[in-house]
């Protein structure tokens, strides 16, 4: 069976993080030049530059569906769906906590038509009581009328309450085509740099992965996925946005490492 029979879709958090951005960013197009997908979901698009758009000019033939977050960080981020295919009926959700956002956007692929996903849940690595309102409300708003994509950053490990939710109604691609979650997509190898900020935020990540992990190591945890409606057949899912650059063993794309997947929509 041909690549072109499957529908093949790429998510990654790109880190809005700008210092980095310029080095960080031809990583990111080569990679998705290599996957060629079909659609892409990103989050932490920058803004106001929005360099989700960037990356559609750099690949060709992209129309980009933009979803910025709700309040003040409006001017700052914001999701993005990346299209190769035909699509319909934008959609977007208030998922209230820390101004998160959900979009959807109706795509054609073989005649087939999906509803394609794209979220970035609540952060906190402790407590998941804010992101199973945001999947509750998250159930509650997606249709029925097409088999459902869902894909993004959920920030919450396999076990929270927020995954097993959403396990009851959609099928993780990575364990289905792999028989378990990956060992982790964040963070990655990724040397964010110098500074104040970034200093705290190794020795956070470590603190938080002696109380998660129970051994003296940074954290490593998989809390990015591929949710697929049961009815959609997974051709392969695999890690992606993982190998750093060439000359740079510590430039990354990101510092989450992302997902792609090659799928079978049903036959109406």
């Amino acid at each position: 069976m041909s690549d072109k029979h499957f529908l093949t879709v790429a998510t990654l958090n790109i880190l809005n993080d700008v210092s980095s951005w310029y080095v960080r960013r031809q990583l990111i197009v080569q990679e998705l030049r290599a996957l060629e997908p079909d659609v892409i979901a990103l989050q932490e698009v920058a803004l106001p530059s929005n360099n989700a758009q960037w990356i559609a000019d750099q690949l060709s033939g992209y129309t980009v569906h933009l979803c910025p977050k709700t309040g003040q960080k409006s001017e700052h981020e914001a999701l993005a769906i990346l299209s190769r295919l035909p699509t319909h009926d934008q959609a977007t959700l208030a998922l209230v906590h820390q101004d998160r956002v959900a979009q959807c956007v109706t795509i054609e692929h073989r005649g087939q038509r999906a509803t394609f996903t794209n979220v970035h849940l609540y952060f906190s690595l402790l407590n998941d009581v804010p992101r199973v309102a945001q999947v509750r409300r998250l159930l509650d708003w997606l249709p029925h009328d097409a088999p459902v994509i869902l894909c993004g950053d959920f920030n919450a490990l396999p076990t929270r309450k927020s995954i097993q939710l959403l396990r009851a109604q959609f099928v993780s691609a990575y364990a289905a085509a792999n028989g378990n979650e990956p060992e982790f997509t964040f963070p990655s190898p990724l040397q964010r740099g110098p500074g104040l900020r970034h200093s705290a935020r190794s020795v956070l990540l470590k603190a938080v992965g002696l109380a998660q992990q129970r051994r003296n190591a940074p954290l490593r945890v998989t809390v990015d996925y591929i949710f697929i409606d049961p009815k959609i057949h997974v051709h392969e899912c695999r890690i992606a946005f993982h190998r750093s650059d060439e000359q740079n063993e510590r430039l990354y794309p990101s510092d989450h490492l992302g997902l792609m997947a090659k799928l079978e929509l049903p036959h109406a």
